[in-house]
């Protein structure tokens, strides 16, 4: 007799509810919807979200795992083709080009067009909700009731918490958020402007101690820049939906920066409508779910930059979906098999992100020497592979099971469920 984990839709019995429209979330409405569940996904912004920084995958997992989702190509095809990032001094002098692979990985993608691929083959399958938040969670032996900001109360067997850096659900499932984020020392922001530099798929990044301001042109277009910032700190009160405030916290720190470049960065800051800006943190959680709550990607095992986050979080969307269906829904199994598959290998590439603040803006004139002298060597084709192979260690670092079929059962009959609030 054929077992609920092997039939060809093996979680058609289940609705799930995904909070999260970026990256994590998509990932596992794909392969839920592959098998046979009932998926929402339900998102505050308006519509899917664009900007943010350009987002990259290393190594044979990543690859395996976007073959698998059958969007490897199309990724491909959306690749940024980064090319030089070099530092600079303040006289913009170069100094020394950084190994495309160290920032750009095998490929690179921006996070919109990325979103936009994932979108794009869940749309049909998948209902997705904008301009919406689940505002409360009531779980009992049924399912989870949830209450949302705007819509309608609804019942789901499953919720899943892949709303970022700071969820919201992560909150509302296992505590307040000073209990689970540990600040690094460091804030990032960025932000698109004009290419002054004229630069083509290429950045170009000044450092003084505790501080980097780069500017950057990632697909090419003559006219299209983008800005990057990072500076040493301890941690900020500020409000994280207050982009005035934002901006002048960061007009206060670059100003005396005396770069060619800085005063248009800070002239663009002014008009930026596209304001990305947090500190350069990591999510440190004692567990992954709660009763029939579960956590996935930046919400889970996060770190703000640096972590491989957006290949480990479809790496883990890949297990989650795939243990569900092993389980034929049951989630204490699933939820439990998730989690011994994933913790290690998440938190091993949630680890290398403790260096990117040191990295980019090393406290010190000394230190800063220090990084350009290392970097300088990987000039050397010996020690650039050997370089390569290690930065790739982490992201390779799990043993992918074969689920049963990869979700290959598929939406094929799942209706169209797509709708705007």
């Amino acid at each position: 007799m054929t077992t609920a984990a092997h039939t060809a839709e093996p979680l058609s019995h289940l609705s799930v509810l995904i909070s999260g429209a970026s990256v994590a979330g998509p990932a596992l409405a794909l392969w839920l919807a592959r098998y046979g569940a009932r998926v929402t996904v339900v998102e505050k912004a308006p519509a899917l979200r664009e900007g943010g920084f350009a987002v990259d995958f290393r190594g044979r997992v990543h690859r395996t795992v976007l073959e698998r989702m059958g969007i490897w190509e199309e990724v491909g095809r959306h690749r940024t083709h980064m090319g030089r990032q070099t530092l600079v001094d303040v006289d913009d002098r170069e100094k020394v080009d950084l190994p495309a692979f160290l920032m750009s990985g095998d490929v690179e993608i921006s996070r919109t067009d990325l979103s936009k691929i994932m979108y794009e083959r869940t749309k049909d399958h998948v209902e997705y909700v904008f301009g919406d938040s689940v505002a409360e969670l009531r779980q009992h032996s049924g399912g989870v009731d949830v209450a949302f900001g705007r819509g309608a109360p609804r019942r789901f067997d499953l919720v899943v918490g892949a709303d970022g850096l700071h969820s919201h659900t992560r909150r509302l499932a296992l505590g307040d958020e000073s209990r689970h984020l540990r600040h690094l020392g460091y804030y990032v922001a960025g932000f698109a402007m004009p290419n002054v530099a004229g630069l083509r798929r290429s950045a170009r990044m000044c450092t003084v101690p505790g501080r980097m301001i780069g500017v950057s042109n990632q697909d090419g277009h003559p006219e299209r820049g983008g800005a990057f910032l990072v500076f040493r700190s301890e941690e900020l009160s500020y409000d994280r939906h207050d982009p005035e405030e934002q901006r002048a916290i960061l007009a206060e720190r670059f100003a005396d920066v005396p770069w060619t470049y800085t005063p248009h960065v800070l002239r663009a800051l002014e008009d930026a409508d596209d304001l990305y800006f947090d500190a350069i943190a990591q999510i440190h959680v004692d567990r992954l779910s709660q009763g029939r709550v579960v956590l996935l990607g930046d919400a889970g095992y996060g770190a703000t930059m640096g972590g491989l986050g957006t290949g480990t979080a479809l790496v883990c969307a890949y297990v989650l979906a795939g243990e569900l269906a092993v389980a034929g829904g049951d989630h204490a199994t699933a939820f439990a098999a998730y989690e011994a598959e994933v913790r290690d290998y998440a938190k091993g590439c949630q680890k290398i992100s403790g260096n990117a603040g040191p990295f980019l803006a090393p406290p010190t004139e000394r230190r800063i020497r220090s990084r350009d002298r290392a970097y300088r060597m990987l000039s050397s084709r010996f020690l650039a592979g050997f370089f390569k192979r290690l930065t790739e260690r982490a992201a390779d670092g799990i043993v992918l099971k074969d689920y049963p079929g990869y979700g290959a059962g598929a939406v094929s009959g799942v209706p169209s469920l797509k709708r705007q609030a």
